[in-house]
Parts: C-alpha cells; sequence; structure tokens
C-alpha cells in the first residue's frame, strides 16, 4: 500500500473524468472504459499484499459498469487481523472520489454462508470477478458458492422466480411505459440477471443471442442516462429520451424507445420461458408411462391431439412427428390456434422450427388460413401470450408484413397503456369477450386487430389505415363485402366515442350525420363492440359507465333512423339524476367520482360549477350540461387533484353561494392557480375549432388545449362574457389534454354570427392562457 488518501481519491476522480469526458465512447465501450479505470486503480490499492482478495461482484463483476454505478465489492481474506486497515484504505478514497460503494470484508466461508440465506448476496458472487491479489482465494469463494447454488437449486430457484414475479408487480412492463425503469422492470436487466442465475445452477440453457443482445442495448441507455443526466438513475424520463436518441446515433427518441421497447419485450419473452421451464425442472417427478422397445422400457411423455398435426406434450404445444411446415403452410396457424384455444404455451423448439420451415401462405390465404387466426383472436386473453411468441419468433410480421410498421411504436399519451401493436392485440382480446353482441365476430375482431394499424404510415392514422387494410383484408382472403364492412370500421372507429362526448344528442343533424356514416344497422352493430373494445384495450381513462350510457344513447337513436322509426327517448341521466331534475331545485348530488349539480336554470351555470369544483382541488376529467324542462342539470366526472376527497358540506354551500353571485371565484382561482403554478413541459399550443356540420340549430365551437385547474371555467366564462348561452356542452379529458366542445347561441337565440368568430376565438385562446390573463378587469356580478 502506498500513497495518501487525498492523492488516490484524486487518482481515482481524474481516471474516471477522463473516460466520462470523452462523448465519443459509448455503449460497451464505456462500460469497458470505467471498468479497467477502476480496476487498475483498485490493484494499485491491494498491491502485493498476501491472503486477501478484492472481488468484483454484481454489475461491477459482470463488466457492466455506468458511469453513476456503485462499486461492488468483496474484500475476501484469510484471517488477517489488519483486514480493516486494508479495507480503509481502499473504501475512503473510493467515497472521497465521489463513487458509491456497496462493500463487504469477509473469509471464504463466511461469504459461503452469507450466500447460503441471502438471495442478494449469492446473486452477487455467481456474478464474482477476481480483481486484485491473491486469485486462488477468490476462486476457492466462487467454487463453493457455485456448487451451494447448484446443490440448493431447488430451494433457491422458487425463491428467485418469486422475487422476479414481485418486482415486476411494484415497477411494472418496461415495453409499456412513457417513463421506464431500464433496470427494474419486468423485461429489464434484472431479469436478465436471473435468467443467468438460473442457467448457472444448470436448470435451464443460458440467455440465447437475442437476449444477450437486448441487454447489452438497455445497458448502453442506462450508460448514457446516466452521464447524461449526472446521476445514477435508471428510469428514463421523457426529457432524458431526445438527448439520448442523439447522443446513441438514432434518428429521434421514438426511435430510441421503439429499440428499448423491442428489447424490453425480447427479454420478458425469454424470461417468462426460462421461469416456466424452471418450475418444470423443480416440480417433483411424477411417474411417467412406459414403452417396450428392443432396449428395454423407456419413459414416454404423454401426447395429446389438439388438431391436425399438432399436440400437447409436457404443457406445451408441439408438432407430431410426422408434421412438416415445408409442405403444410397452414400449420403454423393451426400450431397458433391450438395453443389460444387450448390456452398452453408452444414450445421454443416448435416456434424455431416454424420460423426456419414454415412455406410462406398463398395469396390470398385459403379459407382455413383466415379461420385459424380468426380462432386465436376469439380465444381471448390467451391470444397475447400466442401472438407475442409468433412476433418474437418473426412469424406474425411474415404473416402480415404491415404489422413490422407498428411493432413497439411508442404512443406518447397518457391515456394509452401499450405501444400500438400491443394495443392491438388487447382491442382485439376484449373485442373477443363482445363477439356475442355481434352477428360477425370474425370480422369484430379482425377490425379490433387492424384498426389502428396506419398509425405505422405517414399522415392521418385513420386514412392511412383505410389505405393499408384493404390489402391486408384481400390477402387473407376476406370477400368484397366484407372488405368494404372492415374498411368502414377502420374508417369510424372514433365515430361513435367522439359524436357521443362531443356532440349533442338531442341535436336531429348528430344522429343523422352518424347514420349517414354507417349505413346499415349490422355495421352499427359491430361499430359499437368495436368502440367498446378499442376504449377498454386503450386504459381507464378511456372508458367509464358515464361514457358507456353516452354512446349506447348514440347508437339506439342511431339505430331508430336507421330503421326508418322516430329516436327512442332515451337519457344519458341516470333514474337518480332525472329524480333530481324534476325536483327543479338546487341541489348537490355526490355518487363516487361523479358530481351532478341540478338547479333552475340560468346564464352561465356551467362556468360557476366548474369553477367551485376547481376551487375544492377537484379535476374535471368528463362533463355534460343538459336541461329537463326549466332545470339545468351538470354532470361531472371528478377525481381530487391531490388524492383527497374534498369536504361537500363546503362544495355545496360554495354551489349555492356562485348561484346567488355571492363568491369571488375569479379571485380565488388565481390564487390557487399561483399556489400551485410548477413548470410545465413544453406543450401544444391551444386550438379553437368551428364545426359547422354539427348543429342546424346551434353554433359548435371546440377547444383543444392542455388541462390546468379551472380550464373549464375560464372557457365557459369567457363564453358567456362574450355574450354567448352555453346550450351544450361535453368536455372529454384524456390523459393532460382536453377536448371542450360548446353548443353556443347568441343573446338573441341564434346560431353565432360567422363575423364574430375571431373575436371569440380570441377570448377562449386567452383563457386557455391562465386565469390571470382571462379574469376580466372588474367584475360587478361577483360579492
Amino acid at each position: 500500500m502506498s500513497g495518501s488518501r487525498e492523492d488516490a481519491a484524486e487518482s481515482l476522480r481524474t481516471a474516471r473524468a477522463a473516460v466520462l469526458a470523452d462523448r465519443s465512447v459509448v455503449g460497451a465501450a464505456l462500460r469497458s472504459a470505467l471498468c479497467e479505470v477502476a480496476d487498475a486503480w483498485l490493484r494499485e490499492q491491494v498491491g502485493d499484499e498476501n491472503d486477501v482478495a478484492l472481488v468484483a461482484v454484481g454489475g461491477y463483476g459482470r463488466r457492466e459498469a455506468a458511469p453513476g454505478s456503485d462499486f461492488d465489492l468483496l474484500l475476501l481474506h484469510r484471517d488477517r487481523r489488519d483486514v480493516k486497515s486494508l479495507a480503509d484504505h481502499i473504501w475512503y478514497p473510493i467515497w472521497d472520489a465521489g463513487v458509491g460503494l456497496d462493500h463487504s470484508v469477509r473469509t471464504p466461508a463466511e461469504a459461503s454462508a452469507v450466500a447460503r440465506e441471502d438471495l442478494k448476496a449469492a446473486l452477487g458472487l455467481l456474478d464474482a470477478r477476481h480483481v486484485a491479489g491473491d486469485p486462488a482465494l477468490t476462486e476457492q469463494t466462487r467454487a463453493a458458492v457455485l456448487a451451494d447454488w447448484r446443490r440448493d437449486a431447488r430451494r433457491r430457484l422458487p425463491e428467485l422466480a418469486q422475487a422476479v414475479r414481485e418486482r415486476a408487480d411494484r415497477s411494472g412492463e418496461l415495453a409499456f411505459l412513457l417513463e421506464p425503469d431500464l433496470k427494474e422492470c419486468r423485461g429489464g436487466l434484472r431479469d436478465v440477471h436471473a435468467m443467468r442465475a438460473a442457467a448457472a445452477a444448470w436448470v435451464v440453457d443460458a440467455p440465447d443471442e437475442r437476449v444477450r443482445s437486448a441487454h447489452a442495448r438497455l445497458l448502453d441507455v442506462r450508460g448514457e442516462l446516466h452521464r447524461r443526466s449526472n446521476r445514477p438513475t435508471d428510469r428514463l424520463l421523457l426529457q432524458e429520451q431526445l438527448p439520448l436518441a442523439e447522443a446513441l446515433g438514432f434518428d429521434d427518441a421514438d426511435a430510441l424507445m421503439r429499440d428499448v421497447y423491442d428489447a424490453g419485450r425480447a427479454i420478458a419473452f425469454a424470461s417468462d420461458e426460462t421461469w416456466r421451464r424452471v418450475e418444470a425442472a423443480v416440480r417433483p417427478a411424477r411417474p411417467a408411462r412406459r414403452w417396450r422397445s428392443r432396449g428395454g422400457d423407456r419413459p414416454q411423455s404423454q401426447r395429446r391431439p389438439l388438431a391436425d398435426d399438432v399436440v400437447e406434450q409436457d404443457g406445451e404445444v408441439v408438432l407430431a412427428r410426422d408434421a412438416q411446415p415445408a409442405a403444410d403452410a397452414v400449420l403454423q396457424l393451426r400450431v397458433a390456434a391450438a395453443a389460444a384455444q387450448s390456452a398452453l404455451p408452444i414450445s421454443r423448439h416448435t416456434l424455431h422450427r416454424l420460423s426456419a420451415e414454415s412455406a410462406s401462405l398463398p395469396e390470398p390465404w385459403p379459407d382455413e388460413a383466415r379461420a385459424a387466426l380468426v380462432s386465436v383472436l376469439e380465444a381471448g386473453a390467451p391470444a397475447v401470450a400466442v401472438l407475442e411468441a409468433f412476433d418474437q419468433s418473426g412469424l406474425l410480421v411474415r404473416l402480415i408484413p404491415e404489422w413490422e410498421a407498428v411493432r413497439c411504436k411508442p404512443q406518447r399519451n397518457a391515456v394509452h397503456r401499450f405501444t400500438v401493436d400491443r394495443h392491438l392485440v388487447e382491442a382485439a382480446v376484449e373485442a373477443s369477450r363482445l363477439s356475442r353482441h355481434v352477428a360477425r365476430p370474425d370480422l369484430l375482431v379482425l377490425a379490433a386487430l387492424l384498426h389502428d394499424i396506419g398509425k405505422g404510415f405517414p399522415g392521418d392514422h385513420t386514412d392511412a389505415g383505410v389505405r393499408i387494410v384493404p390489402v391486408i383484408a384481400r390477402r387473407l382472403g376476406l370477400p368484397d363485402d366484407d372488405v368494404g364492412v372492415l374498411v368502414s370500421l377502420v374508417r369510424h372507429h372514433l365515430l361513435l366515442p367522439d359524436t357521443a362526448t362531443r356532440r349533442d344528442l338531442d341535436d336531429p343533424l348528430t344522429v343523422q350525420t352518424v347514420a349517414d356514416a354507417v349505413g346499415d344497422r349490422s355495421t352499427l352493430e359491430l361499430l359499437h363492440a368495436l368502440t367498446e373494445a378499442d376504449a377498454l384495450a386503450t386504459g381507464p381513462a378511456a372508458w367509464s359507465d358515464w361514457k358507456g350510457r353516452l354512446v349506447a344513447d348514440l347508437v339506439a337513436r342511431t339505430r331508430a333512423v336507421l330503421a326508418g322509426q322516430p329516436p327512442p327517448s332515451t337519457t344519458a341521466l341516470d333514474a337518480d339524476q332525472l329524480e333530481l331534475a324534476r325536483a327543479g331545485r338546487l341541489a348537490v348530488d355526490v355518487s363516487g367520482d361523479r358530481v351532478t349539480i341540478v338547479a333552475p336554470d340560468r346564464p352561465g351555470l356551467l362556468w360557476r360549477w366548474a369553477g367551485v369544483l376547481a376551487l375544492h382541488r377537484l379535476e374535471i376529467r368528463a362533463a355534460m350540461a343538459t336541461s329537463v324542462d326549466a332545470t339545468a342539470v351538470t354532470v361531472f366526472d371528478v377525481s381530487p387533484r391531490f388524492g383527497s376527497a374534498p369536504e361537500w358540506d363546503r362544495v355545496r354551500a360554495d354551489v349555492r353561494r356562485a348561484y346567488d353571485d355571492a363568491l369571488s371565484l375569479e379571485t380565488r382561482l388565481a390564487e390557487r392557480e399561483r399556489a400551485y403554478a410548477r413548470p410545465e413541459a413544453q406543450v401544444v399550443p391551444p386550438r379553437v375549432l368551428w364545426v359547422d356540420d354539427a348543429s342546424a340549430a346551434s353554433t359548435v365551437v371546440e377547444v383543444r388545449a392542455h388541462d390546468a385547474i379551472g380550464l373549464l371555467h375560464r372557457l365557459t366564462r369567457a363564453l358567456a362574457d362574450a355574450g354567448l348561452d352555453v346550450r351544450s356542452a361535453r368536455v372529454s379529458t384524456l390523459g393532460a389534454e382536453v377536448v371542450d366542445a360548446f353548443y353556443v347561441l347568441d343573446s338573441n337565440g341564434t346560431p353565432v354570427d360567422v363575423a364574430r368568430r375571431d373575436e371569440i376565438e380570441r377570448v377562449l385562446l386567452m383563457a386557455c392562457g391562465g386565469a390571470d390573463a382571462a379574469a376580466p378587469q372588474s367584475d360587478p356580478r361577483q360579492g
């Protein structure tokens, strides 16, 4: 040992800084350089000490060092009394250099004993790498830990599998998060480490090249994330994605995230297979059937036929012994259908054979092939695993080449839970649950699988889908009439939810417009089911009981128009809300996250109620204003901005005060907005649209903007101050964005003059800018 503590710390700091300053060194080269610097420095500190060994464990042992990674070190010794002095000589300069340190000092026997009881310690030592000192000490310890790990595999591997499941539940799926944790998420780096640990027990094979490549790609991103953020973070935040993309040579942030998501899915798929095989390996053996041959009795796995040339064996779907994928192009889809319908995984060997040997399907597909694909989709939830297996083995893109354009494609919208391709699969799953609601369940699940395929192509995704879907449909062998229905479903897949939530269903033009677009009752039936499936597959914010009632109301009215009958007397209000409205008194009803306010009608009620709710820290997720005779009924879907519900008696009191013009809403809302102001990510500017063909009796103006405290209040107040009467409103909040549609009349009860539109648009855009910008200079109506 030589040199002062200060000099040692400075030499480590300087060497690391030189590596990190060279921005051309990225990926594997960066990891290697950081490890070489650390190894050389540590060898210098240990020098020629006897009876000790310095061992890198964990990520450092695997040579996976990132700029923010800790040094994971174990100092082994043969009962040296002065080992603490040596440890201090090494540890303190590391801390002084600003590097994190995870350290321990043990004899080989102590290290082995700890590993036998502590899963984290065992996993770290399985990756042990000698750095300095006596290599025999390192090898002795590593060999003992590895022998114990293999001997205790039946106990330790289920423990590790449980840890993997708990981490996945806690951290979510890397491939579907806007800001994934590269290390902790399902499909992240720790899953690869766990698979390697399982392989070390000789229970399963080591991760293959696809997993190793995915692992390296995540390590590349993690290393640059540490360097660019100057923090030891593994969460890939939105603001970091574009700089990282540029540093790593991707075209843009979406290209980076597609690569990250693809890596995460490859790892997650392999992890599932690994733990399925581990479970089978550690499960107590069952007596096997035996068959006789000239060599004597041999165990025989039972095989159960599932389809032509497809059987189940040992809980997996495999090919029959005489199956010939090269001569039977439909076999690949029969395997998929059998797996989905029986809810069984496809064996890895079978996937490899299908990928390597399957003949191309003729175009158009034979009926058997299309029926098998539909059978997969109609299986429901098991279809997810089957289609993921086909995706990971390259079969899905081979069957539907257009799928490549949406594979792992991000949807930068908090409303969406999934990438585009997984959303389509989940939509098909949801559609399968609605198959009894339609006469053509085959067209329903195919439409669900393809409705957003246009998101992988330039331009508006619906227009792109209308161009692409006929090509796919004819390849599948659908007759022309069915192709037309499928294209109509794709073209109008947003028609029902957009109309139901943004348009006045009591306006005859609303329903007639939908009827003209849909054309017939069968297509309407399919579109209704597709709408629900699409929304449920999107995420919780995209569907609710209230939205379901609005859509069902629109469908019922449209069905009547298509049948040449008068629209049914329906309402989006439930029985309790109708009873409140008919009472005609001011009342506030709270049911879960729904707030219904009824009051004798008067101008400006909507902005008053929106202001009161915002004042009590309630975010308005959706709103509907309507009237029953002379009573105004406004229904809000709300959620507390900061988690706790308000005191509803105080809300009711403020509603009464606002109705009587005794509440200073603008002043108090401006104070609240300033109090909770925070830096926001740059957002797209707000936009005002005039929808001229939506109503014959009113003017429809639509505002699309980033959500903010009191926004609905400011918009409706701005309309009132402009002398407009809001006859009805439909408000939708999707993630952090809002789409608010208002049916307005001028003060004389007529549609708004076109000449006034610029003025109204200006005040609405001002209202989107904040409470201070939108508030009038004086407010004689406020007490």
